[in-house]
């Protein structure tokens, strides 16, 4: 099992850190890094294991390849009593050793898409 996370995915997060840390949700950049790494690091582990759910269609425009929009899925990550992160993701096969590999396309908190849920 392979998790992975795409550049746009990647490139929020990037565009997150300093964002929430300007904002003041964060004492300083170093935590706000230390906070996505966690959080990364938490569905790095656990994503194949957390009961997951198909992504509602709001979603479906996170997908580079909307061919693939009946597998999108998604799963939460709570990080704290008031925020839950939401991984979207869909799951493929290696051909060559047969093993899952989920793949991240859009990550989200619930202060900004629960009511799409």
């Amino acid at each position: 099992m392979n998790v992975l996370f795409t550049s746009d995915v990647s490139d929020h997060i990037d565009f997150l850190i300093p964002f929430l840390y300007e904002l003041g949700y964060f004492p300083n950049k170093e935590k706000s890094r230390k906070y996505f790494r966690e959080l990364v690091d938490n569905i790095k582990k656990n994503l194949p294991v957390r009961q997951h759910n198909p992504a509602p269609p709001y979603f479906y425009r996170y997908l580079k390849n909307r061919a693939h929009e009946e597998y999108l899925q998604f799963a939460s990550f709570s990080k704290n009593r008031n925020t839950c992160w939401y991984a979207f993701f869909t799951i493929y096969e290696d051909e060559k050793t047969g093993d899952n590999i989920y793949l991240v396309h859009y990550i989200a908190n619930n202060h900004t898409v629960a009511q799409y849920l």
